[in-house]
């Protein structure tokens, strides 16, 4: 477990921040205050991605505060992420370098694979491209080993120090590290107090990878996301901030549910990146330095997983037919690609 530790490090010696602000559902005019309020409260990792089509905002924030004075480039550690639509080898330096304009930037400290499912856009920013159908315009191409090969020579570039993959399988996962001359250093996934992901927790150990959650705290968010896209949530979103168990634990160290959540992550030594687009939030997500739990606290925590029930990012109402896709990573779960 871990105490006071602000930063995991890689197998290659590169650090990234334990905890860093998460930007999905952001609208433009949202990511830039969440941006400012983040650095203002200590943030130094930012966890974008081409897919959420703000980068530009993101690195107009970061062009601003570097050129100020308020902090160097090399104090920040900047996520984000091949598209799906990119998931062809010719086509990662391309992405690459659209997101490093975007972001005003000459490198990238950490670059994702975002999903092992391809997709054939009609544009650059079609990056959830669909028929008349409904159906999402998968590419059934997708060879993830030359993928990577072409991610590894991103690093040779000088473009990107470490590079990683987002939601992939333990088999995928295996696949591109019996495969790799540059190992992946970071696997982003789903992982909260309810989809703990033991079973992937100690498959990456033993290969010495990192582990960064997304939706640390259930992404309740995305009640509002399926509502603006006309669509019933496919699984019912987890309410932990109630959980009696966690709200016992916040009571009795004086803090909230929502630190609870993050706090238990980052013991496991997973890396969080929680989203919120309001200040007041972004601030007290950051304050879970200054206590730890205790063996007891863990324990009980760790008895709130349901395990493969507890996996709620479900999109195959979104992406019809992405079950079809011969990398599809959870065949078994019978739902579809996560974000």
């Amino acid at each position: 477990m871990l105490t006071n530790q602000k930063h995991i490090t890689f197998w290659n010696g590169e650090k990234m921040p334990i905890v860093g602000l998460g930007t999905w559902q952001s609208s433009r005019e949202e990511i830039e205050t969440a941006v400012n309020a983040a650095l203002e409260a200590g943030y130094r990792h930012i966890d974008a991605a081409y897919n959420y089509l703000n980068e530009d905002v993101i690195g107009e924030v970061l062009q601003r505060w570097i050129e100020a004075g308020k902090v160097k480039r090399e104090e920040l550690f900047i996520v984000t992420k091949l598209p799906m639509i990119g998931n062809r080898p010719e086509d990662v330096e391309k992405f690459l370098k659209k997101s490093l304009v975007a972001l005003r930037l000459d490198y990238i400290d950490l670059y994702l694979i975002h999903a092992p499912v391809g997709l054939i856009g009609k544009h650059d920013t079609d990056v959830f491209p669909h028929d008349d159908q409904g159906f999402a315009m998968i590419d059934m191409k997708t060879n993830l080993v030359n993928l990577w090969k072409s991610m590894e020579n991103q690093v040779d570039a000088g473009l990107v120090k470490s590079i990683g993959i987002s939601n992939f399988n333990e088999e995928q996962i295996s696949r591109i590290i019996n495969n790799a001359r540059i190992k992946p250093a970071n696997v982003q996934v789903e992982l909260h107090v309810q989809f703990q992901q033991k079973s992937l927790r100690e498959f990456c150990q033993k290969h010495e990878l990192t582990i960064c959650a997304y939706a640390p705290l259930g992404s309740p968010g995305r009640n509002d996301f399926y509502s603006k896209l006309g669509l019933k949530p496919p699984v019912a979103i987890p309410d932990l901030f109630h959980h009696p168990v966690v709200v016992k634990i916040a009571e009795k160290h004086k803090k909230s549910s929502t630190q609870i959540l993050l706090r238990y992550l980052i013991e496991l030594g997973v890396t969080v990146i929680p989203k919120s687009v309001n200040p007041e939030r972004i601030h007290a997500n950051f304050q879970v330095f200054d206590f730890s739990l205790s063996v007891v606290d863990m324990a009980q925590l760790g008895q709130l997983d349901q395990g493969e029930a507890g996996f709620t990012f479900d999109f195959s109402t979104f992406f019809k037919g992405m079950d079809k896709h011969p990398e599809n990573p959870y065949p078994n779960r019978v739902k579809g690609i996560v974000l």
